[in-house]
């Protein structure tokens, strides 16, 4: 368990660390100066210098950073001609997108893999065979469900179904939702399989459940696995990040839309912050290395679309203040745009530690 849950800390602290490098990459590419690159942040561990770069590793383990003169704050005065500040602002535009754009490269290189290696697809009930690992998988549960009080998670595996003394091997959704539906108020025991441990949950499907929820509170997929060859595996992996970043933005478009009608946030769906996302992470890594892989992509994909939001603090909140530059004619001052992003980095702040609380409410 202890090795599971700093492989998920590890994972997320290489997405920051790629994040960053894609700044670097970029900006040495367009020649502006970079002063340091470091992962983690000071106090300092140990530092050496290549070149014009000092490379660290910092003691507190939150993600990674890189200095460039003249990107914000007073450092906009810098008259280097190596200064980010003094370059044109097409190419400044490119620095800011470099790390955005390696959170899509990453889910695009681990995606591809899981291609590779095999991935489970959602198939029918009736998909002619042979198949591989055919199995009915539980793909969300619903908030105060049955199946959520009884420790079910998404990603498991229902291989047995046994009521009293009658044991169903499931074989496909439409058995589960059978025989739960012939056993609504009564007590059902599950044989799941969750990553490489097969395990019993017990559960009493609702009479009368909430509409859209089902007795149990699962929503259930029927998959098989599928590999694809080494050349078309990168095909898939960029066509499956280009529809994990189109559901994202649609279902955070439905979200904000409920929410500026005043419907708060729909039922099942939850704020996560870092301690969230760290025992996500771990129980995808318990489900086994294609689930791991498919969220840590996922994972990716939803940082990368968060970065780009034109919100101060964020690289889409720079690039707001680049293109508010261009239609000006001129930098808007650095001490507006300074308190501009303090400000929006202390709400974020507060927004973590907020969300970090609930994370903690719900797990202990």
């Amino acid at each position: 368990m202890i090795v599971t849950v700093l492989i998920a800390l590890f994972s997320i602290i290489t997405l920051l660390v790629l994040h960053e490098f894609g700044h670097f990459v970029v900006a040495k590419y367009f020649g502006v100066k970079v002063d340091e690159f470091g992962i983690g942040y000071p106090p300092r561990l140990f530092a050496k210098k290549f070149g014009e770069t000092v490379y660290s590793l910092n003691l507190l383990p939150f993600g990674a950073f890189v200095k460039i003169p003249g990107e914000g704050g007073e450092e906009k005065t810098v008259e280097d001609s190596h200064s980010f500040s003094q370059k044109p602002a097409w190419q400044r535009a490119f620095i800011l997108l470099g790390g955005v754009v390696s959170f899509w490269l990453v889910a695009i290189v681990l995606l591809s893999i899981v291609f590779s290696l095999g991935v489970p697809q959602a198939i029918s009930d009736d998909e002619p065979g042979p198949l591989v690992n055919p199995q009915v998988q539980i793909l969300s549960v619903a908030a105060d469900s049955p199946a959520e009080a009884a420790g079910i998670q998404g990603g498991d595996a229902i291989q047995k179904m046994v009521v009293g003394e009658e044991v169903f091997e499931i074989q496909t959704v439409k058995e589960v939702q059978e025989i739960t539906d012939a056993y609504k108020g009564e007590e059902i025991t599950l044989i799941i399989q969750r990553g490489k441990e097969t395990t019993e949950v017990s559960l009493t499907p609702r009479i009368t459940p909430p509409a859209g929820e089902g007795a149990m509170g699962v929503a259930l997929v029927r998959t098989a696995e599928k590999t694809y060859p080494l050349w078309q595996a990168p095909l898939k992996g960029m066509e499956a990040t280009w529809e994990l970043t189109r559901a994202i933005v649609l279902g955070w478009a439905e979200i904000l839309g409920g929410l500026v009608q005043g419907e708060g946030l729909p039922r099942g769906v939850q704020l996560v912050g870092p301690i969230g996302i760290g025992s996500l992470l771990t129980q995808a890594a318990q489900a086994g290395i294609n689930y791991f892989l498919q969220f840590v992509a996922m994972l990716a994909v939803y940082l990368a679309i968060f970065n780009i939001l034109p919100i101060p603090a964020l690289d889409g909140g720079k690039l707001l203040f680049l293109a508010i530059e261009k239609v000006k004619g001129k930098p808007i001052n650095y001490k507006i745009e300074q308190r501009v992003t303090t400000a929006f980095f202390a709400v974020l702040i507060l927004l973590m530690v907020w969300v970090t609380i609930q994370d903690i409410s719900r797990l202990f």
